[in-house]
C-alpha cells in the first residue's frame, strides 16, 4: 500500500478583481500574522501594489522582496526573511512563484500562489524549476495553500505569455504518450486519473482555441483554469510526468545550448509538434492549435538557428536519462533530427 500523500491547494480563486481581496483571504485561512511578498521588478506594479493596498487596509504586517531569477541565490535571500509565522505570497510570473514555492518549502511555512501571467503550469504544481549555472532542474517542493489568480491582471499581461501557457498545456498530449510508453516498456508507475486530468487540461485549450484572444479576461480565465487542472495532475502523479515528456527534454536542451532561450512554453510547443510526429500522432493538429493562439511553430519564429534545433534534438535524451520517452535510451541521430525538423516544417 502506498502512503504517498497528494498535496492540493485548500482554496482556489480565479476571478476578475480577486487580488483586492488578498487580505480577507489570508485572514480567513489564518495566514495573516506576517506576510512576505516575493515579487519581481516588472510584476511589482501590476501585482504587488494592489496586494500591499489590500494588506494595509487590514493592518496586516508585511515585507517585500524583489527577485530577478529562479536561482539558489534568490532562494537564500528570500529564506533569510522567513520566520516561523511568515506566510509567503509569490506575486509574479513563473520565476517568482518557483522561488516563493521552494523558499517557503525549505523553511516549512505556507505559500500562496498569486500569478500575474498564465505562462506555465508551475503556478499550482508541487514542483519548482531552479536554474543553476549549467542547467535548469526540476525539484520537489509543495503545493500552495491557496491560489489567488486575478483574471483581469492575467489578461493585461503580454499575450505572448498567455500563448506560451497554452503551448505548455498542449505539450501534455505528448507528455502522456511518453508516460504511457514508459509504463509499457519500463514498467514505470502510471496514474490513469492524473493522465486523464492532464489530457482534459490540454483539451480545454484546443477546444476553446477560437476564444483565446489578447486582453480578454475570459480568455485568461480559460488558460488559468487549464493550468490549474494541469498542475493538479502533477500533484496526483507525484511527479511532473503528466506534463513533461520528450518535448520538455527538447526545451531543456535548448536552454543549455542557447545564451538567451525563448519562453519555456514556446520551446515546448515546438517540441510537441516534432515529438507527436515521432509518436505517429496528428502533429499538424498540434501545429494548427499553436498557430491559432499565435505561438511559434518554426525555428525562425522562435528566433533560433536551425542548427540549434538539431543539436537540441540530438542532446534531449541525455537531459534526464531516468525519464524514458519516445527518444529512447540512445536518442536520435543528427540525420534523423534534421529529417524530423524538416518534415514538420520546424526548419
Amino acid at each position: 500500500m502506498s502512503n504517498r500523500k497528494i498535496q492540493m491547494p485548500r482554496e482556489v480563486y480565479i476571478d476578475p478583481g480577486i487580488i483586492k481581496d488578498t487580505a480577507d483571504i489570508c485572514k480567513s485561512l489564518h495566514l495573516d500574522k506576517k506576510i512576505l511578498i516575493v515579487t519581481g521588478e516588472h510584476t511589482y506594479d501590476v501585482g504587488a501594489k494592489p496586494v500591499i493596498e489590500s494588506l494595509e487596509s487590514e493592518n496586516i504586517d508585511y515585507d517585500v522582496i524583489k527577485v530577478n531569477n529562479a536561482s539558489e541565490e534568490s532562494i537564500s535571500q528570500v529564506e533569510e526573511l522567513i520566520t516561523l509565522d511568515t506566510t509567503v505570497l509569490g506575486v509574479g510570473g513563473g520565476k517568482v512563484i518557483d522561488v516563493a514555492k521552494l523558499s517557503s518549502y525549505n523553511q516549512g511555512v505556507y505559500f500562496v500562489s498569486m500569478p500575474t501571467t498564465a505562462s506555465h503550469d508551475g503556478i499550482v504544481s508541487p514542483m519548482a524549476s531552479i536554474k543553476n549555472p549549467d542547467t535548469s532542474i526540476s525539484v520537489a517542493a509543495h503545493s500552495p495553500i491557496a491560489v489567488i489568480a486575478d483574471s483581469e491582471v492575467l489578461a493585461q499581461s503580454p499575450f505572448r505569455l498567455l500563448a506560451a501557457g497554452c503551448a505548455d498545456l498542449i505539450a501534455n498530449f505528448t507528455a502522456i504518450k511518453d508516460w504511457e510508453l514508459a509504463h509499457r516498456l519500463k514498467n514505470e508507475s502510471f496514474s490513469e486519473s492524473a493522465a486523464a486530468l492532464s489530457i482534459m487540461s490540454a483539451h480545454l485549450i484546443t477546444d476553446n482555441i477560437a476564444n483565446i484572444k489578447p486582453n480578454l479576461e475570459p480568455s485568461a480565465r480559460i488558460v488559468m483554469k487549464s493550468l490549474f487542472s494541469g498542475g493538479m495532475a502533477i500533484s496526483i502523479a507525484g511527479s511532473s510526468r503528466p506534463a513533461s515528456g520528450s518535448e520538455h527534454l527538447f526545451s531543456h536542451a535548448l536552454d543549455k545550448i542557447l545564451d538567451k532561450p525563448a519562453l519555456h512554453g514556446e520551446q515546448c510547443g515546438i517540441g510537441t509538434i516534432m515529438m507527436m510526429y515521432l509518436h505517429g500522432g496528428n502533429w499538424k493538429e498540434i501545429r494548427n492549435s499553436l498557430k491559432a493562439v499565435q505561438a511559434p511553430t518554426t525555428a525562425k519564429e522562435l528566433g533560433i538557428a536551425d542548427e540549434d534545433i538539431i543539436d537540441a534534438l540530438v542532446m534531449a535524451h541525455k537531459i534526464r536519462p531516468e525519464r524514458y520517452t519516445i527518444l529512447g535510451d540512445n536518442g536520435i541521430s543528427k540525420e534523423a533530427a534534421y529529417e524530423l525538423a524538416y518534415k514538420t516544417e520546424v526548419i
